[in-house]
């Protein structure tokens, strides 16, 4: 240390008779931060929470890719009727689904949680469209993709197949 440098102890220190609660010494040199070490912990620290969610995303969407059994849905003589649908649930007990007989283009399945906020879509044959009505999210039910509203991402697809007189589901498409 050189002499012109007092010592934390003495830089401090209060003047004598100055009992005032607001005056703060100034801070040791020791324990001011630099400039550079300050933006290196900041470029780390979000550094590292990127990596972590782009982990936590990668994650999440192969255990929802991943989550398609093989369920039979209903025998193939009880399909609905062309601009009917059928509700059911997939892939688990309490994942709601819709299948929807499409006029002149056949059968396909949607999970019925919303994108946008996770509300229950509801099938409108009338008006041939798939609405969730905490929002008015429309989407189209040959697609999945959304027409108005504020959802931004389409519903999932359900994979369909026909086994054994049966329609069945084997999969999500995100």
């Amino acid at each position: 240390m050189s002499e012109r440098e007092p010592d934390c102890e003495q830089a401090q220190a209060k003047p004598p008779g100055d009992e005032s609660p607001w005056t703060q010494p100034p801070p040791c040199p020791d324990e001011i931060i630099s400039r550079r070490d300050l933006v290196g912990s900041v470029l780390f620290t979000s550094g590292t929470l990127l990596a972590g969610t782009v982990v936590l995303a990668a994650l999440g969407r192969t255990q929802q890719q991943g989550a398609g059994d093989y369920k039979a849905i209903l025998p193939i003589s009880q399909l609905p009727d062309e601009g009917d649908a059928y509700y059911f649930y997939y892939p688990r007990p309490q994942d709601e689904a819709v299948l929807i007989h499409l006029p002149g283009r056949g059968l396909i399945a949607y999970s019925r949680r919303c994108p946008h906020l996770g509300c229950t879509i509801l099938y409108e044959a009338q008006h041939r469209r798939l609405l969730c009505p905490c929002h008015m999210g429309v989407f189209d039910p040959s697609t999945g993709i959304p027409v108005s509203g504020p959802p931004e991402r389409r519903l999932p697809r359900i994979v369909l197949q026909l086994d054994r007189g049966m329609l069945v589901a084997t999969g999500v498409i995100l």
